[in-house]
């Protein structure tokens, strides 16, 4: 039993060496400041994402709204995986995929910012999502893992976590989106 979860810690470290690198360092700079920008012009931050992503982006919506470490005021910030009255009529009456479009094309305006989460890169609904923000003006910043998929190119900004296991990108999308909170924090308020 030991040695399995050494071997789970092993690969854990495997992938957080292999993602956290001066380039994704980079990465996360440019996603922290397009953040801050937005937010110091009166914008928000939508997210969004399918199954332990939709988790992920419900956590850091909640990071913006209450804090993360330090007491300042509230961020605004809007998990568009937590409505599940939304979720279920759009789903009903236009389909899965538009799920999260929907709600940018309610919800978004030019200058604010959608954080997408898929570990594949092809999620349809994500994939709509990045669409309509574009068509709105909505900057889009992209969390995947594997080759990255589609959305390597279609998000404006996009952190790849080197895996192709599920759970080891969750971990590193859940590294680096706590990195981002705490560099936002920092800079706006610190």
């Amino acid at each position: 039993m030991k040695n399995h979860f050494e071997t789970i810690a092993q690969a854990h470290q495997d992938t957080f060496q292999k993602t956290f690198t001066a380039a994704q360092f980079e990465v996360l700079s440019k996603i922290s400041h397009e953040i801050i920008g937005a937010l110091r012009a009166g914008n928000k931050i939508l997210l969004c994402g399918n199954g332990g992503s939709a988790s992920d982006a419900q956590h850091i919506a909640a990071e913006f709204v209450g804090r993360f470490v330090m007491e300042r005021i509230s961020l605004p910030a809007i998990a568009l995986t937590a409505d599940t009255a939304s979720l279920t009529a759009i789903g009903n009456d236009f389909g899965f995929d538009r799920i999260f479009s929907r709600q940018v094309e309610g919800l978004g305006k030019r200058g604010d910012i959608l954080i997408v989460l898929s570990t594949s890169g092809r999620s349809p609904n994500i994939l709509e999502a990045i669409s309509q923000a574009k068509q709105q003006g909505i900057r889009v910043i992209g969390f995947t893992g594997k080759d990255g998929g589609i959305m390597k190119d279609a998000a404006d900004i996009c952190f790849i976590a080197k895996s192709n296991k599920t759970t080891h990108i969750q971990e590193m999308h859940i590294t680096a989106l706590h990195a981002v909170c705490e560099v936002v924090e920092t800079l706006l308020f610190g």
